[in-house]
């Protein structure tokens, strides 16, 4: 009596047929992820573009590099650690003024400032940018190691170390390394990565060319206050993160403003507060023969 409605039967059954064939979600149980990464500042280096925070994108852009020198484990007795970004003093008493992106022009005028305030500090240097290559810059590197300060690395071209492979980071590294051998006749064992950018990749790569990593406790955000008018800015930033315990201090030998400002104030300050001005490897405890390979 039923057998009318054995065409419906038949279309339901067959439209589950299809719905189960078919309906079926694609890629099931994966993620397609998008990354997007910051447009790079398109400022001529020495740049004032205000650095990215230190948590930072994984490396996936490909890079090609010519032939680096091999990773070797650090060979050196020094206790500071590797594998880290350091961002604080371990010592009491001292703040350790860094100054990146130079040499420059206006790095001998900073080398007078701090000598009249017997104070002592470390210049990461970036070769390219700043044409360290140029004769007249390494006069100026050796003034800065014969006045007894620190001298560690900002790469070669101010790259974004977690944008580029293990060798480019490697090749950025002993680039820079050739130069300062030849120049001053040493390589150092401290370096700070540009925008302060670090990865775990970064980091390993780092670590195998026995570079100590260096950050910052107290940004004085100096490369966004270079003008007479705004200047002031990164004295209050520096007081207040004086005040706050802050040892590590960021701050940039290529603007005037900060040298000609902002340099004289800060050493004032830790003055007045009865601290002294040291290169970031003492202000770590490591011997100053440890600073170099």
């Amino acid at each position: 009596m039923f057998t009318h409605f054995k065409p419906i039967t038949l279309a339901v059954s067959l439209l589950t047929t299809l719905t189960t064939a078919y309906c079926i979600p694609i890629n099931s149980g994966s993620t397609i992820h998008t990354k997007i990464f910051p447009t790079p500042s398109s400022t001529v280096h020495p740049s004032t573009n205000v650095r990215p925070s230190t948590i930072v994108r994984p490396s996936t852009v490909p890079t090609t590099s010519g032939t680096v020198r091999p990773s070797s484990a650090p060979t050196t007795s020094s206790s500071v650690p590797y594998g880290v970004m350091i961002q604080k003093c371990t010592q009491p008493g001292v703040v350790a003024l860094t100054f990146d992106d130079g040499p420059f022009t206006y790095t001998p005028a900073l080398l007078d400032v701090l000598a009249e305030f017997n104070a002592h500090a470390t210049f990461f240097v970036n070769g390219e940018g700043t044409n360290f290559v140029y004769a007249d810059y390494a006069a100026v590197m050796k003034r800065i190691v014969d006045e007894g300060h620190q001298i560690g690395s900002h790469t070669f071209s101010h790259a974004h170390l977690t944008w580029i492979s293990p060798d480019a980071v490697t090749e950025e590294m002993t680039t820079l390394e050739s130069t300062f051998q030849t120049n001053i006749g040493r390589i150092p064992t401290y370096m700070r990565p540009p925008f302060l950018e670090v990865d775990d990749s970064v980091l390993s790569t780092l670590t195998g060319l026995g570079y100590h990593v260096i950050g910052t406790d107290l940004d004085t955000k100096d490369y966004a206050n270079t003008s007479p008018s705004t200047i002031h800015n990164s004295v209050e930033y520096f007081r207040q993160g004086l005040d706050a315990g802050g040892s590590i201090v960021l701050a940039h030998d290529v603007h005037e403003q900060t040298v000609e400002v902002l340099a004289r104030e800060m050493l004032t300050m830790i003055q007045e507060r009865g601290l002294t001005a040291v290169p970031v490897g003492e202000c770590l405890g490591d011997p100053e023969g440890s600073w170099y390979k």
